[in-house]
């Protein structure tokens, strides 16, 4: 009796396995399958930018660096109504850069030695150890998918590959067409600041505020030179784009990037040649962002001038800034700077500090870690070198390219609440007119926000323009179709 009953329930045991595994046969999938979130799109930082694109000043200008003007003049064209301002006698602001310079700890020369400061901690507690520099968080809207990123780094590192002759889309030399542009001896403007600006997102992703950043280095610099190096930008739809500024006189091209002969003789050029060959993993952050990080320090080095990406308003003339990159956040207590950004920067040509940026981002490439080539890795090489010989530069405060930070960015586009908020919006406005260079929008962040009536980007906009009162916008999409 009870060998049998050991039997049955061998029997029932062995039906039981059975109806499981014919569940799992079906439904295997189902039951261990288990969805894994995606990051988010936010993500703390800098900008990057991302972009991030660029100016440059040459070493003859001497054009004042306010903002001159008088009555405008319009010229009617296409979609776009154009306003003009003719130079005039300079107008001062406490935003001159003799007033930045005269903070002394954002000063660091080879006269001034004892001068040199240690950044102070961040609002973040986590360190690094190995540089003692705050950790930068992730952006809470940079989008950054475990699937998607590979295969879209994938795609762009074929791309790239293709782009490492010294031949452009037009089959000309890349050299040639950069001295062209600045050198045309028959134009009638004369190239007294250089501009450049990067753009290595598809001509898609080209927006509004990209065309508004480019009307700012107008608005402000009327005799300057505009070369956007961007291969999506150096074709017909492109140049149609920027069509508008060059039929009413601004210099102002796009040309697709030579990597051997911008990357030749740095450390660039053998970390690009590893990149290419697989032997430098690019990561799951979007290598676009990590090659204009690099390409923004190259262009600089073989070049000289101002870099500033597409997401930044230029407010003041860069014509007296000379070897300056900005301070984003500053210790309240210390009063030392606490994290750099390379939204903005301001080098001579050849400038060391440039080639140990490139050195930097060589050595030390992580293409998993948000910010660890860009932002954080200028702050780690300055963090090194400020007060040592044979450098010699200028960190500038924050108000001067960075005057509201990405976790505030939210003020420049609403409008007033109430009385109390009108003033406030009110004198930070004056503040930035007064004391910036640039205002940084933190596309990453900001790119959800609508430009509110009465808001301090919506004012400071409407005086930044070139096609004021047009859409720009709507030119946009009709031209890229």
């Amino acid at each position: 009796m009870e060998f049998n009953t050991k039997n049955k329930k061998r029997s029932l045991f062995a039906l039981i396995s059975l109806v499981f595994l014919f569940l799992l046969s079906f439904n295997g999938a189902s039951i261990f399958s288990v969805k894994i979130p995606s990051l988010g799109s936010h993500s703390p930082g800098k900008p990057v930018r991302d972009s991030r694109n660029l100016i440059s000043v040459s070493s003859s200008s001497s054009s004042s660096h306010a903002v001159k003007g008088e009555a405008p003049s319009t010229i009617s064209i296409p979609h776009l109504k154009l306003q003009t301002h003719s130079v005039e006698k300079p107008v001062a602001s406490a935003g001159d850069s003799k007033n930045f310079v005269s903070v002394p700890y954002f000063r660091y020369t080879v006269q001034h030695p004892q001068k040199q400061m240690a950044p102070a901690k961040e609002e973040t507690q986590n360190i690094n150890p190995n540089t003692h520099l705050p950790l930068l968080r992730k952006s809470h809207s940079l989008s950054v998918e475990s699937e998607d990123s590979p295969i879209r780094n994938k795609k762009l590192l074929k791309t790239l590959a293709t782009l490492g002759s010294s031949r452009g889309r037009r089959g000309d030399d890349f050299p040639a067409r950069v001295k062209e542009h600045f050198s045309k001896k028959n134009d009638s403007v004369s190239c007294k600041v250089r501009f450049f600006m990067t753009w290595i997102s598809p001509l898609k992703s080209f927006t509004e505020r990209a065309f508004h950043s480019i009307e700012s280095i107008f608005k402000t610099h009327p005799n300057g030179c505009l070369l956007i190096v961007s291969n999506s930008l150096d074709s017909i739809k492109g140049r149609q784009i920027l069509k508008p500024f060059s039929d009413n006189g601004f210099r102002v091209t796009a040309v697709s990037p030579d990597f051997s002969y911008l990357f030749k003789n740095t450390m660039a050029e053998s970390w690009f040649s590893r990149l290419i060959q697989g032997h430098v993993h690019p990561g799951d952050i979007p290598l676009g962002q990590n090659i204009s990080n690099l390409l923004r320090l190259c262009l600089l080095y073989k070049y000289g001038g101002v870099y500033i990406d597409t997401d930044v308003i230029v407010l003041k003339s860069f014509a007296k800034l000379k070897n300056s990159i900005g301070a984003q956040t500053i210790d309240p207590n210390s009063k030392n700077w606490s994290r750099l950004n390379n939204a903005v920067m301001v080098f001579d040509k050849m400038h060391p500090l440039l080639y140990k940026f490139i050195e930097e981002f060589a050595l030390t490439f992580n293409g998993n870690k948000w910010g660890h080539n860009g932002p954080y890795m200028v702050s780690r090489v300055v963090s090194r070198l400020q007060g040592r010989p044979g450098f010699n530069f200028t960190v500038l405060p924050p108000m001067a390219f960075y005057p509201v930070n990405w976790d505030k960015v939210r003020i420049l586009f609403r409008g007033a609440k109430n009385e109390s908020d009108s003033r406030y919006l009110k004198g930070k406005l004056e503040q930035i007119r007064n004391q910036s260079y640039t205002v940084h929008l933190w596309n990453k962040q900001s790119r959800v926000f609508h430009i509110e009536d009465g808001s301090i980007l919506r004012k400071i906009l409407s005086v930044q323009c070139i096609f004021c009162g047009s859409s720009s916008n709507e030119y946009i999409a009709n031209t890229i179709g």
